[in-house]
């Protein structure tokens, strides 16, 4: 791939054009994908007065954007209708207004496929889109979660053959590079401007212009060597916490088992150690886009250089064995009651994947539904305050939709058991400790709650004596 490596900007060249539009406001900033990732990063440049395009494929979000209504909770809905007022920032369902972006921004999906391995046709997609509209001046930067090497070895070549057409030369006359996305749902003290954020670029100009840009919006921009560099630096990020929350879960499975030992009182008295140790807490499985994959973006990598990363795939593995643990407590619970599997209420309290988001993807409360379906029971209920509609697919692979109950002292006498999933700080812990017959707490929410007889609340990481 021809590329020019001088990280000298000279007066003007492509890159000093583009570098005198960004300092200006003047670029024109594009995203792809207008999801948790893509919304919030368009708000944001449009907020700082750069005119921002926003590109995406599903046609109800961008009509609702066009009407200024939004639909992502870590963007401030007044923003977005102040942006969309002002004419800052715009919608659209194609890819024919590309050439006039100035600077684009890839922020699509990337799944894994059934048997685990990657799934990057949602880059490749946006990639091809863009090559016939790519021209001189033109920075790409892709945020999407990959694997190490995406950058180069896919979205490189695409764009590759379409400026070889054009006489356009990497790194002198357009520019690519890779920035990961940093976003956590629900998090309200980091968010897209005062989040630090990795740049690495396919040239120096290329890092030199990244980094510029998104100075623009960030506080604090860090440049490394290579794309290949930042892709493998953010699934570092995500392993890291994969890892050591694999490893919580199987203490607390332990700790079950030894029955007078809880794994909440353990991590509390570990976390008194000012240096050497950060606190993990068990949980009913990883949810989210990234922590649950990530695993398995590195491992497909290793096997392509010949290693096996035997140690992060055992935990994520493990990680996935959670909402079965969970399901067989519940069992165990009803089992006491005494109640039969297929009588058997069950109201589930959270189903997003973390307290106080409504992002169900990869929810661990979607499998522990299923998995108690397939235990044969089937009077089964939630209450979600952030998903009032639910829609669960039953083993025999049809799908139904299901709505959010009240929690209410007369809706709890209803069940045999409630499972505490997801610890959504609105919920009424000290009712609901008080009104329900038994309680399965996957996140120890009812710690704090006096006067309640912890008999009938079964913590995971110290089954025997919650207290």
């Amino acid at each position: 791939m021809e590329r020019a490596s001088n990280g000298v900007l000279t007066e003007g060249t492509p890159a000093w054009v583009l570098q005198e539009k960004i300092e200006s406001r003047k670029a024109v900033v594009g995203v792809i994908g207008l999801g948790y990732v893509g919304l919030p990063l368009a708000v944001s440049f449009a907020e700082k007065g750069f005119h921002t395009l926003g590109i995406d494929l599903n046609p109800d979000r961008v009509r609702r954007l066009q009407d200024g209504e939004n639909y992502i909770q870590d963007v401030a809905d007044q923003s977005l209708a102040a942006v969309v007022q002002n004419g800052s920032f715009e919608a659209d369902t194609g890819f024919e207004r590309a050439g006039e972006v100035d600077v684009l921004f890839i922020c699509v999906p990337t799944p894994v496929k059934a048997h685990k391995d990657p799934d990057v046709s949602y880059i490749q997609a946006a990639t091809e889109s863009i090559a016939p509209h790519l021209r001189a001046g033109q920075l790409i930067v892709l945020k999407s979660t990959t694997w190490p090497g995406t950058t180069q070895e896919l979205v490189g070549p695409i764009l590759e053959r379409a400026a070889k057409g054009r006489g356009l030369c990497l790194g002198r006359d357009y520019f690519l590079a890779f920035s990961p996305e940093r976003i956590d749902p629900g998090n309200r003290r980091f968010n897209v401007e005062n989040t630090p954020v990795v740049v690495g670029g396919m040239t120096p100009v290329c890092t030199k212009l990244t980094c510029m840009v998104l100075s623009r919006i960030v506080g604090q921009v860090h440049a490394v060597s290579s794309p290949k560099v930042a892709e493998m630096e953010k699934l570092l990020e995500n392993i890291f916490r994969s890892v050591n929350i694999a490893l919580v879960n199987e203490l607390a499975r332990l700790c079950d088992r030894m029955g007078d030992v809880s794994i909440w009182e353990v991590v509390e008295a570990a976390a008194t150690k000012p240096f050497g140790y950060m606190p993990f807490y068990p949980g009913p499985g990883l949810g989210g886009h990234c922590i649950p994959i990530d695993p398995y973006y590195l491992s497909w990598l290793a096997r392509r250089y010949d290693f096996e990363t035997g140690f992060i795939t055992l935990s994520a593995r493990l990680n996935e064995e959670m909402p079965y643990y969970v399901v067989d407590v519940v069992t165990r619970v009803i089992a006491e009651a005494p109640v039969k599997l297929a009588h058997a209420r069950v109201l589930l309290l959270g189903v997003a994947f973390k307290r106080d988001v409504d992002d169900i993807r990869h929810a661990p409360a979607l499998k522990i539904i299923r998995l108690l379906q397939e235990k044969g029971i089937t009077r089964i209920d939630y209450a979600d305050p952030f998903v009032p509609v639910l829609q669960v697919e039953h083993p025999d692979g049809q799908a139904e939709v299901w709505h959010s109950v009240s929690v209410t002292p007369e809706m709890l006498h209803a069940y045999d058991v409630v499972v505490l999933v997801t610890d959504h700080t609105s919920f009424p812990y000290p009712m609901i400790a008080r009104e329900a017959g038994r309680i399965v707490d996957t996140r120890n929410a009812f710690k704090g709650v006096e006067s309640v007889d912890r008999g009938k609340i079964r913590l995971i990481g110290h089954l025997e004596n919650h207290g």
